[in-house]
C-alpha cells in the first residue's frame, strides 16, 4: 500500500492526549504503522549519564499511530490523501480541495 503520510509532512493529531496539536513527521515506521512527530506524545525517559552527553529525565517523543493523524491542506484543515495518476506519475491529493500535495 501507498504511503499517504510521509517524512516532513505538516499533520494533526485526531485522537489522544495530544488531540488537536500540530507538528511535522519526524521519522515513520510503516510496518509498526506508526510516526514521530515532533511536539507530540512527549515521554520523559531517564537516562545514565555518558562521556558525550548529560544524563537526567529528558522528554522524548514516542511514536503515534498513524490513523490518529490527519494531513493538513493548504487552508490549515484536516482532510483525507488520496492518489492520482498526472500524466505518468502518481500523486498525493489533498481530499477536501482537490490540490496535487507532492508535484
Amino acid at each position: 500500500m501507498a504511503a499517504k503520510l510521509r517524512k516532513g509532512d505538516k499533520v494533526v493529531v485526531l485522537a489522544g492526549k495530544d488531540k488537536g496539536k500540530e507538528g511535522s513527521i519526524t521519522s515513520i515506521d510503516p510496518s509498526a504503522g506508526k510516526a514521530v512527530v515532533d511536539g507530540i506524545n512527549i515521554a520523559i525517559r531517564a537516562t545514565r549519564q555518558s562521556q558525550t552527553e548529560q544524563g537526567g529525565r529528558i522528554p522524548k517523543a514516542m511514536p503515534i499511530a498513524l490513523s490518529n493523524l490527519s494531513l493538513i491542506d493548504a487552508n490549515g484543515k484536516a482532510t483525507r490523501v488520496g492518489f492520482k495518476m498526472e500524466g505518468d506519475k502518481k500523486v498525493r491529493f489533498a481530499k477536501t480541495t482537490g490540490d496535487v500535495i507532492d508535484a
